[in-house]
Parts: C-alpha cells; structure tokens; sequence
C-alpha cells in the first residue's frame, strides 16, 4: 500500500538561488540552510513521486490544475540564470487516480496539457513556485517523479478536500510520497515591499506559523478572509490542500526557520502526524461550526436582510416574484434610497449589486431588485443555484445622500463609502470592508472599479450607510 513519508511546507523566492540572486542569497541564509536540511530528509525518506502544491502555475478560479504530460520541465531563464534546467518524470498514474478521488469529493480538476497551455495562452513550463523548492531537493534526489498541482480559486474547504483525495489516492496505490505545499507568507511586512506594507502582514506570519507549529488545523480552516488578504500572501491554500492530506490525524510542525529581509515571509516547516483515523474528521467539525454560525445569523436577520433573502430564495427554488410582506416598517414601505445587496458563501464574496440612488419606490423594493441581481445578475460570479442559498449570508447597506469631497483627507474607510467619477466612469466602494484599512487602499479600488487611473483628475464624493447583516 502506497504511503505519504513526508510532508513540507516550503517558500519559493528565487532570489534565494545563488546564480540569480548573487550576494542577496546570502540575506536569506537561514532559508536556505533550512531547505538543505529539508532536502536531506527527503533524500532519506527516499519518495518514489513527490507532489507539489504551488500557487504560480496555471491558475482557474473553479478548478485545480494538473499539469499532465509525460514530463515536467523548466528553466530560470526568465530570472537570468537559464543555465538552470530541470526535469522530472509526470506520475500520470497516480495523478489520475488523484483527479478521480477528487470527482468523489466534488471538486473539479483539469488535467492540463500543452495544447490548453496555447488554448489558454499560458505558459506549461515549471514555475517558480516548483522549481524554487525542488531546486533543492533535486540535488539529492535526482530520479524522483513528480506532480505538479496549481491550487485555484474555489473555496478552502475544496482545497481540503482534495487533500483528503490525494490521500486516498497514495493509499490506494503503491508509492511512497513528499507533500509540498508551496508558499510565501505576507508580500507586506515592511514599507516597500513588493505589494506595499500591511501593519497585519507580521501578524498574519507569527499567526499562521503558530497554527502550524500547534497542528491547529481547526483554527487554520476558520482564519477570517479579511486577515488573509490583508497579508498578501500565497500559502494559505497550498496548506489547506496538505492538511486535508491528514484529516483525522494529529499533527504537530517544527518550524525549521522564518525570516523577511525583503518584505516577504519565508517560512520552512516540516509537518508529522500521529494518531490517523482516531479523531472526528476536521472538515466535518469546520462544517457544523460553519452551519451553526449560519443558524444562528438566520436567527437574527431583521427585516431588511430577511427580505433579501426570501426574495432571493424564492426566485432561485421557485422562480416567483415575492411580495412585499404587510408587516414591514414604515421607513422601508415609504422611504427611497440608494441599496447595495452583498452575499457571502464561506467568508467569500458570491455577489454584490447595488444602486447609489433609488431607482424604485421604495427601500423594500429597492432590496428585492438588488437581492435577485446579486444572486443572479453579477457578472463577476455564475447565479446562485439552490443547493447554495443555505451557505449564503446577506448583508444589506442603505445609503445616505453623497456629498462632494474636494481632498481625500475627510474620507474615512470605515465610516464612509466612496464614490470616483470622471466623465461617465463611476466606481463606488462601500465602507467598513474587510481588508480596506487606508484611505489609499480604499480609492486605489474604487478607482479600478471606474477605469479611472490615478494621474487622472477626478471628482470624489462621500456617503454613510446603514449596514443591516
């Protein structure tokens, strides 16, 4: 019966190569001393495949990809260094049985070749996010087969699940395998830094290693989304894949070395289990905490968000129109106003629409309308379809009157909402957002949103809201 051996959680900046990096490798001379010792390990747990998780490969927001040709090969010669080659044989085998346990599980994969790379325009070559970790690890382990799996934008409990398929997968088999999940931790620990500075970016790191020197799994899978994204980091899902590799397992980290000379987190750990099959499997308990916190949101849903989401309900089991209740208050049977409807499905965003001013007669018939647009109608997301609508959760924000701004000091990211225009480009930013914390950040995506460059000059207003969720 085919068996993990060893399972790793290892960074991948390149500049940490010494032909590309030169005398700043030696800037992150704990890392790499930690993956030497890493690449040690693994030569003598002597893997016949190992698989890696990486999140710089051919990304899909609904799918993981595997990369599936009969070789995997790549080169540094983007970063200057294209005397550094590698290739490794593809474990088809065991990649395919991994993509059929994953069906079981419900989560979608694409086995991904070279002709969908020139389909998609994308590059099938290695990526660093590989090469980085296996740079190292080939030196001792040069026959090694491997499988090359680029995580997606589907939601974490997917990319738990699909550890749970590659265990199954090895166990129904007969290869010893090395888990990597390959990540960097926060992109923003320092004014700089590659995607600017974020005061939780050091937070996150110390937050997350912890998780993982305690084997806390459970708290990992609860990490709020706004704290993930204010990192900026790419780990979090490679981890999430790993773990779910060890479900009913305890498990315990030994952090080998973490440091962030150049604004990135760089973390090397090695993760052990013990104890597999003799605990209560971690995704059930995740679900049930999920599930509750749902029921008891439903509970005290006032009448705004409990509109929203009868009329969403309705239209998507039974294609009806709702009627506006009889028992309403007078403010939302009378009063007109701006409405924005958000959904959420697992921390996530699953849709949002809204309008700045009214455009119907009234606040509840502006949230119906803005309920089965954000279900069905927002072009960033497919329609909500009915095995959702339980994992949904809405928030409703009505909106005050605009008023014109004429400098970005009064504005206020958690007080008020912002709205750019220049000609006929508009874009709006609700207030009080996870992951919004400066009044730069705040415009820079409103800004976006309009099409609107930040060298141009443009008007800005402000407004406050009522938030109902």
């Amino acid at each position: 019966m085919g068996k993990i051996v060893g399972a790793y959680f290892l960074p991948h900046p390149p500049i940490m190569i010494e032909e590309i990096g030169g005398r700043e490798s030696q800037k992150v001379s704990d890392t790499i001393n930690s993956l030497q010792k890493v690449s040690k390990k693994i030569a003598s747990q002597n893997p016949d495949t190992v698989i890696v998780i990486t999140p710089h490969g051919p990304m899909f927001g609904d799918a993981m990809c595997f990369a599936m040709e009969d070789t995997h090969t790549g080169s540094f010669g983007r970063f200057g260094a294209a005397t550094l080659k590698y290739k490794f044989k593809n474990d088809i085998t065991l990649a395919d049985k991994i993509m059929e346990e994953a069906d079981k599980e419900g989560v979608f994969c694409i086995p991904f070749t070279r002709e969908m790379a020139k389909t998609y325009r994308a590059d099938f070559e290695l990526d660093h996010g590989a090469m980085v970790p296996l740079h190292f690890i080939s030196i001792d382990n040069k026959n090694v087969s491997l499988i090359h799996i680029t995580y997606s934008g589907l939601p974490i409990e997917d990319h738990y699940k699909l550890g749970i398929a590659i265990k199954r997968a090895i166990e129904s088999g007969d290869r010893d395998v090395v888990i990597i999940a390959s990540g960097d931790l926060s992109h923003r620990l320092i004014h700089g830094a590659p995607a600017g500075y974020n005061e939780r970016g050091k937070e996150y790191d110390e937050y997350l290693l912890e998780t993982v020197r305690r084997g806390d799994v459970s708290s990992f899978l609860s990490t709020e989304k706004g704290f993930i994204e204010a990192a900026g980091e790419c780990a979090y899902r490679s981890l999430a894949v790993m773990y779910g590799c060890f479900d009913k397992c305890n498990l315990k980290g030994e952090i080998y070395s973490y440091e962030g000379p150049f604004g990135v987190g760089y973390g090397v750990a090695e993760i052990t289990w013990s104890d597999c099959d003799e605990t209560e499997s971690r995704l059930v308990e995740h679900t049930k905490k999920v599930t509750d916190g749902i029921s008891n949101v439903r509970k005290n849903e006032d009448s705004y968000v409990k509109l929203a989401r009868l009329t969403l309900e309705n239209k998507v089991k039974h294609n009806k129109e709702t009627k506006i209740p009889h028992d309403l208050s007078k403010e939302l049977l009378e009063e007109r106003a701006g409405v924005f409807v958000s959904l959420k499905k697992n921390g996530e965003l699953r849709g949002c629409i809204g309008t700045i001013k009214p455009t119907t007669k009234s606040i509840a018939h502006e949230i119906m309308q803005n309920a089965v647009s954000a279900g069905l109608n927002d072009p960033r997301f497919a329609p909500v379809e009915e095995h959702e609508l339980d994992q949904l959760v809405y928030s409703v924000d009505v909106l005050g009157e605009a008023e014109k701004i004429y400098t970005k000091d009064l504005l206020d990211p958690k007080n008020y909402g912002v709205i750019v225009r220049k000609g006929y480009r508009t874009g709006l930013l609700l207030p009080n957002l996870e992951g919004v914390n400066t009044i730069e950040e705040q415009l820079s995506i409103a800004l976006r949103k309009a099409g609107i460059r930040e060298t141009e000059n443009y008007e800005i207003e402000r407004f406050q809201v009522i938030r109902h969720n």
